[in-house]
Order: C-alpha cells, then structure tokens, then sequence
C-alpha cells in the first residue's frame, strides 16, 4: 500500500497556476492513484445504467491502467519561504501501464527493477522555476527558468510502510541536484485509507543559489542584503491523508502538511517564514 511513488516534489514555488503542479508532489497527490490500487472496492456498490455497448471496452481499458482523473483546490504559500497565502486550483490524472510504467501530472516513472518489496526506479519530468511576479517580495530578483528533470528513486516496502531515497537533476533553469529521503505508511479502515509521511530534503549549491541567494545584481535591484546559500539540508516535512471511496470509483481526498525550511534557506532574506504549512482537498474518479 506504497504512497511514495513519484512524490514529484520539484523544489520550486509553490503558488500561481505553474507551481501547483510542482507542489502536488509535496503534497503526494499521486499517492491516491497508489492507495486505490490496494483498495478492495469489490463491496462497493457497482455503477448502474452503465453502457457497456458502447463503452465497456474503453471502460476496461482505463480500469486495467488504473486510471485516476479528479480536481481539486490547495491551499499554500505563493512561494517556497512565503508568508503569504493563495488558493489554487488544480487537475489530476494519473495511469499505470503494466506493470512498470506510471505517468502523472510530474512525468513519467518506469520501474527499472522490483524484487521482494524492493524497487529501484527512473524517472523524468520538470522544475517549474519561479517568476519574480508571483509576489511583490520577489521583485527585483528575476525569474528562475524552468527546466527538465532525470532522477532515480530506491524504494523497500514492508506491511503498509515503505521508506525511499530519491536523487533528482536539473538540467536548464536552477542545474540544480536535489535528494529526498523519506518513509510512509497508510492503513486503510473500511471505506477510509489513512495515510502520514515524514521526508527531509537535501539540495546541491546550484538549486539553492538559485532559489535562496542573493546576487550583487539581485541585491541592488531588490534592496535585499547579498546572500550566499550553500548545499545542505534544505526543509524536512510531514504530512497525512485521508482518502474516502464515496463510491466504487468516486474518491475524496483530503491531505494537511508542514513543511520546515533549514540552515541556508532558513536563513535567506528573501525567505519570510521558515515554517510552510499546507492543504489540498481532490475530488477523483478511478476508472
């Protein structure tokens, strides 16, 4: 019952139509794809008046690569280090192909290797970046560009746990290196899958120059003092889930988390509260 799978945090800004896709993986959305697949809805009402003339081969097609489409809205911090807040919407969808291939709103993941709970994984996929207009407090600092991201990830399951470790590579926008180690662990109660995950964050000089620094430049158009953030452990965080199976496919999910920015990115000027707390509530239907 693995929630970890493809926690496609990308280590960018959270807030503004572009991060929300990026901080859907902190928020380990594509978790709910993960926990339906173990969820045993063969007691749940079947949909009626359902038209499998027409539809019952397409039907079967999306049910086989556990197709999840759902929407949602979130609630978090315009950027990484903000103070403020805006709410979000969002879409979902998330397939598996066989059983090795998983594309999500993050990219694609294919399961190079799986043997006795252990997995070992690549992946590719995308850094948002950040845009000195999502905030006011961000003036003067220029845009981060976007970029495209390869990373692998090791993951070992055991009972309703799993722990794994992940390296990710930017290339283009910061050319940042960024590893995340964390364990998760889900229960599932009735029509109710109950899920909480602790994670902690290590990024390379690149990704927090980019994100945390203050350049000579930067400084003299922003008024912030110059700054110079160093590789390191970046924020550690924890969340927890609930999902409810309103239905056979129809699914509630609702997640809260805290995020907790350290040492250089703590210490940045352009971070105002070191502390980032979060919600999402998602709607879904799982073919």
């Amino acid at each position: 019952m693995s929630f970890s799978n493809i926690s496609f945090i990308r280590h960018a800004r959270v807030g503004s139509t572009g991060a929300t896709l990026a901080f859907l993986g902190l928020l380990s959305v594509p978790a709910a794809a993960a926990d339906l697949e173990a969820e045993d809805t063969s007691a749940i009402p079947p949909v009626q008046n359902f038209d499998t003339g027409r539809f019952g081969g397409v039907r079967q097609r999306l049910a086989g690569w556990n197709v999840v489409v759902g929407a949602g809205a979130m609630y978090a911090p315009k950027f990484e280090g903000s103070d403020e807040f805006e709410v979000s919407p969002f879409p979902m969808i998330s397939a598996t192909f066989g059983e090795r291939v998983s594309v999500d709103p993050s990219g694609v993941t294919v399961d190079v290797l799986q043997s006795d709970g252990f997995k070992l994984s690549v992946k590719g996929g995308y850094e948002m970046g950040r845009k000195e207009d999502d905030s006011d407090h961000l003036r003067g600092l220029g845009d981060i560009d976007a970029g495209g991201v390869i990373g692998g990830q090791v993951s070992y399951a055991f009972g309703p746990a799993d722990i794994y470790a992940s390296v990710d590579k930017t290339f283009g926008g910061s050319e940042g290196l960024v590893g995340k180690i964390g364990a998760n662990v889900s229960h599932q109660y009735d029509r109710f899958i109950f899920s909480a995950g602790a994670s902690a964050t290590i990024a390379d000089d690149n990704h927090m120059e980019s994100y945390f620094g203050v350049s000579a430049a930067q400084s003299a158009r922003s008024g912030f003092n110059e700054y110079e953030a160093s590789a390191g452990l970046k924020r550690v965080d924890v969340e927890a889930s609930v999902t409810y199976m309103a239905s056979e496919n129809w699914l509630i999910r609702g997640q809260v988390g805290v995020g907790l920015l350290t040492g250089d990115a703590a210490d940045s000027p352009i971070v105002q509260d070191d502390i980032q707390p979060s919600g999402m509530l998602m709607v879904g239907y799982k073919f």
